[in-house]
Formats: C-alpha cells, sequence, structure tokens
C-alpha cells in the first residue's frame, strides 16, 4: 500500500476530478483522517469537514446515530459505523463520507472485539450504487483486524480508510 501522502494526493485528483467534497466522521482515530487529508495544500477545494466522535454523546449529538443502536449493537458494530457514515454525509455539505469505529488498545479489547477490530463504512450519493433507506446512500461497511500498538493500529486505519475511498470512487 502507499504511504499516506501518496494516498492523500491520489485521493484530492479523483475527487476534484468530480467536485466533491469528503467529510470524516471518526472514533478511534480521533481525528487523523481528517488531519492527513488536510495536510496537504489546498485540501479545502475537496475536504470538506471532519467529524471527531470519540464518545457515544458525540456519535448521537453531531452524527445523528440513535441511541439505541448503540445500546444494542455497541459503538465498535457495523450499524453504528454505517449510521456514522449517513450521519456525516447528513450534517455536511460533502458527497463522500467516510467513517471509522474501533478497539485500537491497548486496553478495551473482548473476545468478540480483540483489540485491533475496526468497523469502517463509505456512504456516498444514491448514483455511485444501490440506494440505502429514503436519503438514497449508497452504502458499504468492513471489519479489519490490525495488529501492533495503539499508533500503528490508528495509523493502518487511516491507511486503510484513504485507500478504499479511492478504490471505490475508482469502481463508480
Amino acid at each position: 500500500m502507499k504511504n499516506t501522502e501518496a494516498l492523500v494526493l491520489e485521493l484530492s485528483h479523483s475527487l476534484l476530478q468530480r467536485g466533491w467534497y469528503l467529510t470524516s466522521a471518526e472514533s478511534c482515530t480521533g481525528g487523523l483522517i481528517a488531519a492527513s487529508c488536510t495536510d496537504l495544500a489546498g485540501s479545502s477545494d475537496w475536504f470538506e469537514r471532519g467529524f471527531v466522535t470519540y464518545s457515544n454523546t458525540a456519535k448521537c449529538e453531531l452524527l445523528g446515530v440513535d441511541p439505541s443502536i448503540i445500546q444494542d449493537h455497541g459503538a465498535v458494530s457495523d450499524a453504528v459505523v454505517k449510521a456514522m457514515a449517513l450521519g456525516g454525509l447528513r450534517h455536511s455539505r460533502a458527497q463522500v463520507s467516510v467513517a471509522v469505529t474501533g478497539i485500537a488498545g491497548p486496553t478495551g479489547g473482548s473476545a468478540d472485539k480483540p483489540v485491533g477490530s475496526v468497523w469502517f463504512a463509505w456512504a456516498m450519493p444514491s448514483d455511485a450504487g444501490p440506494t440505502v433507506g429514503a436519503d438514497a446512500f449508497w452504502l458499504t461497511s468492513e471489519l479489519m483486524h490490525f495488529e501492533g500498538n495503539r499508533a500503528s493500529v490508528r495509523q493502518q486505519t487511516v491507511d486503510h480508510a484513504l485507500f478504499k475511498i479511492i478504490s471505490l470512487l475508482k469502481s463508480k
């Protein structure tokens, strides 16, 4: 995989070509995706905003995640990350959203959700794929398991999130 800077540069070209904006909804990365994107000069032409929603309350207040989804599935879950991605689009002017929630460690893991478990979701307007719900967004999600210390898990999360956005945009 390319390094973070190369991924951001490729992503910027892809979004600029479409005239689209990106938003991030981040939990375990604490804004590292947004920071990586905005490290590139001129990113205001394609990066709209980032939501750092580390707490469950923030996920609900800033992204509109229904508290019952968190209660029923846990903050690190497919249902929550999908709600985060859609919330990112609904609460921004972006056309592309990436959301991450996971357990970066070194504590907080369990047998069902070990340290290094990260849920990802990406959302775009429905003309990029099958529709989801009344808002007509295309949505996909993925669970990854990363090895290493906290910093390594977080960096792998950033790189995978960026890599996958690029891949999804190329396929649309």
